[in-house]
C-alpha cells in the first residue's frame, strides 16, 4: 500500500491523507496510457488509413493554404501549427510522421510535396528548418469536401478549436500506402498495394456486395511495393488477406551485367521494401571481412537523381555471378521478409482486418461521405430555390414593394409588411430587402427563371442519389474511377508465385571451371570468350553484324597471347574475358570488350590476331609488309610482353596466323594486286630472335597488304581496289572475289601472279583476304557488306562496293 497525498482545504488548514491501493493505481493508469497509445497515437483509423497525427498535418497544411499551386513553406512552420492547435507532443514525432508521409520509397502515393533533404533509406532527413514542403496532388483529394458536412468534426485538445475525426478521404490510403506502428501489446504493419488495382477491386465490391476473397484477389493479387523487387511465394499473402495475418519473402531485383571490360558484376537496381543500399554494403564487406563470402571485388553505390538506386558489386575473374548473387539472398538483405499484420481502428476500436473487411469499410466511409455531400448539396440547393422564388415575387409585383418598403418606418415595419402582402417568408423578405436595383431590370428576372429551373434538376437529381441505392453506389465508383485515372500509376513490384526456391545457380560451383572455350576477336576489334568449345554456328546462324577475324580454341583460366602490328605478342588470361551470348548456337559479337581497353598499345600498334601459348600447341607463322614471313616456335615465355620477330626500320607485321594443318598455303597479297602462295612447309621455324625469311618479291613502292594461310578447296579470294589518294574510309572502291583455286602456286620469295586488274582512276588494293567460303564484310561500324558471288576471274576487274569495307572473315569457322 501507499500513501497518497491530496491536499485540501479545512477550516483548521490542516493536511488529509487517503490510501491508495498500488495495484489498482498501476493497472488504472496503465490501461489509460494503453488506450491512449492505441487510439491516439499508434494505430490508423481504417476508413481514412491516416494516423491522428497524419491527419492533423494534412488538416492543417490544408486549413494554411498550402496546395500544390502554391509555394512550399519551411516545415517547421507546419509542425508548429500542428503542435500549438491540434496535436500538443513532442515537435520530433510530428516531423517525423510528416517526413514519412513525404518518402516516395515509403508511401506508394505520397501525401507531401517535399522540398530538400528528406532523407534516404539509410539516413534521416535535415532539420525542419532547413525542409520545406506543401500538400500533394493527392493530399487535396483525401482534405476535399471537408467543408460539406462530409465528416464529424470535435473539439481539439483544449476546446478552442476543432479538428476531423476522419478526412473524407476519396483515395482508398490504408491500402494503398499501408501502416506501420507499435502501440501497447499490439502493433501494425500493412503493405502498400497498387491504386489502379485498390480501385478495381473496390469498384467490383460496390456491384457484387457478397464477392468472395478469391474473386477480389483477382483485382489485388498482392502487395506493390513502392521499391519495387521480387515478391516470392503467394501463400502467406493469401493468409493474411483471409484473416488479417501472413508474410512474404521480397528480393532485390538483380542482373549481371558486363560492369567493366575486365569483369562482369552484379547489378541491383531495386532492393527489398525499407532496405538502403548502405545497408547492404556494410553487410557485404562484413561478410566479406570475415572471409565468410568469396569472389567480390568491389561494391559500389552509383545511384542518382535519375536511377535512386544503382548498387554495382563486381565479381572476380574466375567466380560464378549467378552463384555468388545466390550466396547474396541467402546471407544478405537483398532478400527479406515481411510480416502482414492488418490491425487497424474500427468505430475506435482495434481489430485485425482481412482484405475484404478492408474494403468494405473504405467503401461504407465513402457511401456515408458521398451521401452526407449530397444532402449538404440538396440544401444548400433548396435554400437557393427559396430565396430565388421570393426574388421573382418581388420582381413581378416590384411597384408594389418599392411602395411598401418606401411607406414603411423601418426596416423591420417592411420585413412585415412584405410577409403579410406577399406571403413570403422572414428569410425572402430579408433576401428582397438586401436586393440590389441593378436586378430589377427585365434581364434579371430571365436569369432568375432559369436559375429556378436549373435549381429545380438540380434538387431532383440530388434527392435520385439520396433516395436510390445504386445511384449512390455509381457515383462513388465513378469517383474512384477517376481517382484511378488520375492517381494510378503501373506495379512495380513483379509476384512470383513460386514456393520461394533459390535459383539454379545454387547448385552450379562458385568459381569457375577451367572448361574448353574459344577465344574470337572480331573486325570491329571486340574480344570476348564463349561458354564452351562448340562450334560456333554457319553464317546464316552467327550475328551479322560484325566478322570474327580470328579465333582460337583454349581454356577458361589458360593464357593467351595477342599478336601486334609492332611484331609484339602481349600475354593476357582468358578468365578475364567477357563471356559471349549464344544466339542460335552462334556467338553475339556485340557482348564482347574492346581489346583496346584491355591491353595497352602503343601509338599506330594494332592488334592483329590471336595465339595460344601452349609449348605444346600449334606454330605461328607472321608476314609483314616488307614481305618478310617467319614461323615462330611454341615457346612459353615469363613475360607479359615480348617480342616474336626482329623487324627492320619502318617494317611491321600485317598479318599472323596459326599453322594447324601440315598442308596449309602460306598467303601473300601486295598492294598493287600481286597474289603468292606456297606451303608452310618452305618456312623453317625460327625462335624469338629471328628475322624471318623473304617471303614475297615485291614490285617497286609496293608492300604487303595482308599474310594469312588457306587450307581447303572451297577457298575464296576478297580483293577489294581503289585510289591511293583517297581519305582513309571515303573510297569504297570495286569488290572482287574469286575462287582461290585460281591462283597456282608459286615458289618462296617469287613474285607471285596477278590477283586484281585496276580500273581508270584504282592503283592499288585496299584490302584482300583469303580464307573458307563463304566471306563476310563489315564496314568500320559493324554493319554488314554484301559481297558478289565468287565468280570472278582471277586477273579481272572488280565491281562498285557499296561501303567502305574495314574488316573481312570467314563465314565457316572450326
Amino acid at each position: 500500500m501507499a500513501r497518497k497525498k491530496t491536499p485540501t482545504v479545512e477550516d483548521d488548514f490542516t493536511e488529509r491523507i487517503l490510501d491508495v491501493d498500488v495495484s489498482s493505481e498501476m493497472q488504472t493508469s496503465f490501461l489509460e496510457y494503453a488506450y491512449s497509445v492505441i487510439y491516439a497515437r499508434a494505430l490508423p483509423d481504417a476508413r481514412d488509413g491516416l494516423k491522428p497525427v497524419q491527419r492533423r498535418i494534412l488538416y492543417s497544411m490544408d486549413e494554411m493554404g498550402l496546395r500544390p499551386d502554391r509555394g512550399h513553406v519551411k516545415c517547421a512552420r507546419v509542425v508548429g501549427e500542428v503542435m500549438g492547435k491540434l496535436h500538443p507532443h513532442s515537435d520530433v514525432a510530428i516531423y517525423d510522421a510528416l517526413v514519412r508521409i513525404a518518402q516516395p520509397w515509403v508511401m506508394r502515393l505520397p501525401l507531401v510535396d517535399p522540398h530538400g533533404n528528406f532523407g534516404s533509406p539509410d539516413a534521416g532527413p535535415a532539420a525542419m528548418r532547413y525542409t520545406e514542403c506543401r500538400m500533394a496532388t493527392s493530399a487535396q483529394a483525401m482534405t476535399a469536401e471537408l467543408d460539406q458536412d462530409t465528416v464529424d468534426f470535435r473539439p481539439n485538445y483544449d476546446g478552442k478549436d476543432s479538428e476531423p475525426v476522419v478526412l473524407p478521404a476519396a483515395i482508398p490510403n490504408l491500402l494503398v500506402n499501408g501502416a506501420a506502428g507499435i502501440a501497447v501489446g499490439m502493433a501494425t504493419n500493412m503493405p502498400p498495394h497498387n491504386l489502379v488495382e485498390v480501385v478495381q477491386a473496390l469498384r467490383h465490391l460496390l456491384k457484387h456486395p457478397n464477392a468472395q476473397l478469391d474473386t477480389l484477389m483477382r483485382f489485388v493479387p498482392g502487395p506493390d511495393l513502392p521499391s519495387g523487387g521480387k515478391i516470392i511465394g503467394l501463400d502467406g499473402i493469401a493468409d493474411a488477406y483471409a484473416t488479417g495475418r501472413g508474410s512474404f519473402r521480397i528480393r532485390a531485383s538483380a542482373r549481371i551485367e558486363q560492369t567493366s571490360p575486365r569483369r562482369k558484376g552484379i547489378v541491383i537496381n531495386e532492393l527489398p521494401y525499407g532496405v538502403g543500399a548502405e545497408k547492404i554494403i556494410e553487410q557485404i564487406k562484413a561478410l566479406v571481412q570475415s572471409k565468410k563470402l568469396q569472389g567480390i571485388a568491389d561494391v559500389k553505390d552509383l545511384g542518382d537523381l535519375e536511377n535512386p538506386t544503382r548498387l554495382v558489386i563486381e565479381v572476380k575473374n574466375g567466380f560464378n555471378p549467378d552463384a555468388l548473387l545466390d550466396q547474396l539472398y541467402a546471407r544478405t538483405k537483398l532478400e527479406d521478409s515481411f510480416s502482414i499484420n492488418n490491425v487497424a481502428l474500427v468505430d475506435g476500436q482495434p481489430r485485425t482486418l482481412s482484405l475484404r473487411e478492408l474494403l468494405q469499410i473504405f467503401l461504407d466511409h465513402r457511401l456515408d461521405v458521398v451521401l452526407r455531400r449530397t444532402r449538404f448539396a440538396r440544401d444548400k440547393a433548396l435554400d437557393r430555390l427559396h430565396l430565388v422564388e421570393g426574388l421573382l415575387i418581388a420582381i413581378l409585383d416590384i411597384d408594389d414593394v418599392i411602395a411598401i418598403i418606401r411607406g414603411a418606418d423601418d426596416a423591420a415595419a417592411a420585413r412585415g409588411r412584405l410577409i403579410e402582402v406577399f406571403e413570403l417568408t422572414e428569410t425572402q423578405a430579408n433576401h428582397i430587402l438586401d436586393m440590389q436595383l441593378r436586378r430589377l431590370t427585365r434581364y434579371s428576372r430571365i436569369e432568375l427563371e432559369s436559375e429556378r429551373d436549373e435549381l429545380r434538376a438540380t434538387i431532383a437529381e440530388l434527392g435520385e442519389i439520396i433516395d436510390n441505392d445504386d445511384r449512390l453506389r455509381g457515383v462513388v465508383g465513378d469517383e474512384l474511377a477517376e481517382v484511378a485515372k488520375r492517381f494510378g500509376t503501373p506495379r512495380r513490384t513483379v509476384l512470383l508465385a513460386s514456393s520461394g526456391a533459390r535459383p539454379t545457380a545454387s547448385a552450379a560451383p562458385l568459381e569457375i571451371a577451367d572448361d574448353p572455350c574459344h577465344v574470337v576477336l572480331s573486325g570491329t576489334g571486340l574480344i570476348a570468350r564463349t561458354t564452351n568449345a562448340e562450334p560456333l554456328g554457319q553464317p546464316e546462324t552467327r550475328a551479322a553484324h560484325d566478322v570474327i577475324t580470328s579465333m582460337i580454341t583454349t581454356t577458361a583460366r589458360a593464357d593467351l597471347g595477342v599478336i601486334t602490328s609492332a611484331g609484339r605478342l602481349l600475354r593476357m588470361n582468358a578468365i578475364d574475358l567477357p563471356t559471349l551470348a549464344d544466339v542460335a548456337g552462334a556467338p553475339n559479337l556485340q557482348g564482347g570488350a574492346p581489346l583496346a581497353e584491355l591491353i595497352m598499345l602503343e601509338a599506330g600498334e594494332r592488334a592483329l590476331a590471336l595465339t595460344t601459348l601452349d609449348p605444346d600447341g600449334p606454330g605461328l607463322a607472321v608476314g609483314t609488309a616488307g614481305g618478310v614471313v617467319k614461323r615462330v616456335l611454341p615457346e612459353a615465355v615469363n613475360k607479359d610482353a615480348w617480342e616474336i620477330i626482329r623487324l627492320a626500320d619502318g617494317d611491321e607485321l600485317v598479318g599472323a596466323v596459326q599453322v594447324t594443318d601440315p598442308d596449309a598455303e602460306l598467303v601473300f597479297v601486295s598492294s598493287d594486286g600481286q597474289l603468292l602462295h606456297y606451303p608452310a612447309s618452305l618456312v623453317r621455324p625460327q625462335g624469338r630472335a629471328g628475322g624471318g625469311v623473304a617471303g614475297i618479291k615485291l614490285g617497286a613502292g609496293a608492300r604487303a597488304i595482308w599474310f594469312g594461310a588457306v587450307s581447303g578447296d572451297d577457298a575464296v579470294l576478297v580483293s577489294i581496289a581503289g585510289a591511293a589518294d583517297a581519305l582513309p574510309g571515303t573510297d569504297a572502291g570495286t569488290v572482287k572475289v574469286t575462287p582461290f583455286a585460281e591462283y597456282p602456286g608459286k615458289g618462296r620469295a617469287t613474285g607471285g601472279v596477278r590477283c586484281h586488274r585496276f580500273l581508270r582512276g584504282e592503283d592499288r588494293l585496299l584490302l584482300a583476304w583469303a580464307g573458307p567460303a563463304p566471306a563476310l564484310a563489315t564496314t568500320s561500324g559493324g554493319s554488314p557488306v554484301e559481297l558478289p558471288a565468287a565468280e570472278g576471274r582471277r586477273d579481272g576487274s572488280g565491281v562498285p562496293a557499296a561501303q567502305p569495307v574495314a574488316a573481312i572473315g570467314p563465314g565457316r569457322l572450326s
